[in-house]
């Protein structure tokens, strides 16, 4: 049986952050990935100056991305295009650039800091009682001090741990391609907020072009699980559709490859326990207003091994009071708002206000880079305090009448 200080079951953004600032700090850590070296991952591709900020504190050179400037958001025939603030938290750009290429220089940063990485096998959580004391893998045991769940939407470890998906919560599900466009150097993300499904319905959630600076766009869409026929909803068609609306002003080629569609996990029932913590996607760190992760993966990545490197005993309770008191209030916001747009007359209500004015637009900016958490100042940090307050007062009444799936 073999040990190690920390193992950490997946190697994506949150496996390979939490890896890369283990090793870098003299732990021995030791990264399971169940998929090959340089697979690739379904993803929008997008980076917020969020995530910019966190691959920046890891030392990430991100000279293979495509820097983007800011947002251009579409609200039937309102366009604003606006560039990201600049705050004195995050940097004032994101950037575009594929998973198969960020995944990979995350792994290879973390097997330079001399983190383990084993790939193209599965690690399963191993159990004494209620704590975990380790993974198995390919029939063989490893144990650890403590085990990280990185393994994005939740599943059969995450099941293991009790740390899948809240029944009562929202989700989302999104899909992706990529096609050729002239326009692959432009610099702001595109995001329709009034999307609509091919029988004209509106649909809660975006469609998106991400220009990813190598001759392609990254296409997709995403939907919430509170709409209306939210199970019957055809995520190819509704790529297909959107894809028809923008063909024309972006000169769209046809489709690279075939549209792969992912899961967007947007809560967890359990995100510690003794003896492991759940990162990133596998504790539920989702922006359901944008179905934005990664950067949430890299930051609590971080967190986990810096408290585990300060006292290992007590990481996994600190670990989840610093996401709660950082997160928590924003994300069930989020999760609330989503019951509310679940409605059609009220999602096409609010699309008019999301985009109507100068100083809302900012705000939805805001709310669409991740740039909102416990610590933002002025008019997003107050406006996301009071819908927190009224949303949790309207939420037993949003989840009444939610329409059904």
């Amino acid at each position: 049986m073999t040990h190690r200080d920390l193992i950490v079951i997946g190697g994506g953004p949150a496996g390979a952050a939490a890896a890369i600032r283990a090793a870098r700090a003299g732990i021995k850590v030791t990264v399971f990935e169940k998929g090959v070296y340089g697979r690739d991952k379904v993803c929008g591709d997008g980076l917020t100056p969020r995530a910019v900020g966190a691959l920046q504190g890891l030392n990430i050179e991100l000279d293979d991305a495509h820097q983007i400037r800011g947002l251009r958001m579409i609200a039937g025939k309102k366009h604003r295009e606006l560039d990201w603030p600049t705050t004195e938290h995050f940097p004032n750009y994101g950037a575009v650039w594929p998973r198969k290429r960020l995944d990979a220089a995350l792994m290879d940063a973390a097997t330079e800091a001399g983190a383990e990485m084993i790939y193209s096998s599965e690690a399963l959580p191993i159990m004494d009682g209620e704590r975990a004391i380790g993974v198995e893998v390919n029939g063989k045991r490893w144990t650890a001090d403590l085990v990280v769940l990185a393994a994005g939407a939740q599943g059969k470890a995450a099941r293991i741990l009790g740390a899948h998906r809240d029944p009562n919560e929202p989700f989302g599900l999104a899909i992706r391609t990529y096609a050729a466009t002239p326009r692959d150097q432009d610099q702001h993300l595109e995001a329709c907020l009034t999307l609509k499904d091919d029988q004209g319905t509106a649909v809660p959630g975006y469609g998106w072009m991400f220009p990813a600076g190598d001759g392609t766009v990254n296409i997709g869409v995403g939907a919430l699980s509170t709409m209306k026929g939210f199970k019957s909803l055809n995520l190819n068609k509704l790529c297909d559709t959107y894809r028809d609306l923008v063909r024309d002003d972006w000169e769209l080629g046809p489709y690279l490859e075939k549209p792969r569609a992912w899961r967007l996990p947007m809560s967890a029932i359990k995100r510690h326990g003794p003896g492991w913590v759940a990162v990133g996607d596998a504790a539920g760190l989702v922006n359901p207003m944008n179905g934005e992760g990664i950067d949430y993966g890299l930051e609590t990545g971080v967190l986990i091994a810096d408290l585990f490197e300060a006292d290992p005993a007590t990481a996994p309770q600190k670990y989840d009071a610093m996401v709660a008191e950082k997160f928590d209030a924003f994300l069930r916001t989020g999760r609330r708002f989503s019951f509310l747009i679940g409605h059609q007359q009220i999602l096409r209500a609010g699309l008019k206000v999301a985009v109507g004015t100068d100083t809302i637009a900012k705000i939805t900016l805001q709310v669409m880079g991740n740039l909102i958490d416990n610590k933002t100042p002025g008019a997003a940090g107050f406006v996301m305090s009071a819908a927190d307050k009224l949303l949790g007062v309207a939420d037993p009444m949003l989840r009444r009448t939610r329409a059904a799936a």
